[in-house]
């Protein structure tokens, strides 16, 4: 087994690594006909990530969303807020154990959310980060952002699933995960770092399985865990334990040091393709905005050998 892991190992080293870097095209790419083609040909199928520089500064949103433009258009609205004590919405805790928490959702004006931002609170971080195709809930301002790019739904043969509106605290992070979609991720304000890994670096990337739990805010800046189990139809969720800006968490699993990673800024005006099933983890700074539109991965023999993969790291535990 360990054999044929090393064999994967280092032919994608040589076929999808060299050079070890995550490929870079300037907007102007983006405006010759044939660019949907050969986005497809060149990385959706070989499922290889590509920043486009300025690639959504076309957007109407670029230059114009920011803190005092939300306060001035939409500072009575209602939203949703993912609340936590730590920036980890979506992440492994201890309480007594280790858990999966989900983070409170709360209802409140935009007004209250900008002022967080602009007054952050100890042991109190606020994420826009509903997974949702969130951005229609927010008909004021979504026009700035059209129909999003034609080349992205014609190299995917179908309109976006979700279109997703984030906007956050400095503190707010995403673990590592990874999803079954293709995101076109756009920053619109501030700027994203990733930390990529590729589906061929499963083998080094370890899951464990938890009891789910959700955080509860008791008073301004004080929260309680308890258990969830409505939440989910199970009990536990399989997640990935490892923090990779945490230095113990890296010690505690070796084998995660041989997953090659890919440390990337997304600059404000920048796209991110993201293929689906790369592992990603990412942080932003303080204010930052974005959008990113999610298109049903296909269900092809890659994913099929995606799939042995899966069940071979399990045999290899």
């Amino acid at each position: 087994m360990n054999d044929a892991l090393s064999v994967l190992y280092h032919e994608t080293n040589d076929f999808l690594h060299v050079p070890f870097e995550i490929a870079q095209v300037d907007v102007s790419e983006t405006l010759s006909p044939n660019w949907a083609l050969t986005f497809h040909k060149s990385y959706v199928s070989k499922n290889k990530p590509l920043i486009i520089k300025n690639g959504c500064t076309g957007f109407s949103a670029y230059g114009k969303w920011s803190i005092d433009y939300f306060k001035n258009k939409l500072s009575d609205k209602l939203i949703t807020v993912a609340v936590t004590p730590n920036g980890y919405a979506d992440g492994i805790a201890n309480y007594d154990g280790d858990y999966f928490v989900l983070p409170e959702e709360k209802t409140m004006k935009m007004a209250e959310f900008l002022d967080t931002l602009e007054h952050p609170k100890k042991n109190y971080v606020c994420y826009i980060q509903k997974q949702n195709s969130n951005l229609h809930d927010f008909p004021e301002i979504s026009k700035d952002i059209g129909n999003g790019f034609k080349w992205a739904t014609e190299a995917f043969g179908e309109e976006p699933d979700n279109i997703n509106f984030w906007m956050g605290d400095l503190r707010a992070i995403t673990s590592m995960h990874k999803d079954p979609y293709e995101n076109i991720y756009c920053v619109i304000d501030g700027y994203k770092d990733f930390i990529l890994i590729s589906p061929t670096d499963l083998p080094y990337v370890p899951y464990k399985e938890y009891p789910i739990a959700k955080f509860e805010n008791v008073s301004p800046t004080s929260f309680e865990m308890k258990k969830e189990s409505s939440v989910c139809s199970s009990n536990t969720i399989k997640w990935i334990p490892v923090d990779p800006l945490d230095e113990e968490s890296m010690n505690a699993y070796p084998k995660f040091d041989k997953a090659r990673k890919y440390v990337i800024r997304v600059e404000k005006g920048d796209v991110l393709y993201l293929p689906s099933l790369w592992f990603h983890h990412v942080r932003q700074s303080h204010g930052c905005i974005a959008v990113n539109f999610w298109y049903d991965m296909d269900f092809d023999i890659k994913y099929c050998y995606y799939r042995m993969l899966q069940q071979l790291c399990k045999q290899n535990i």
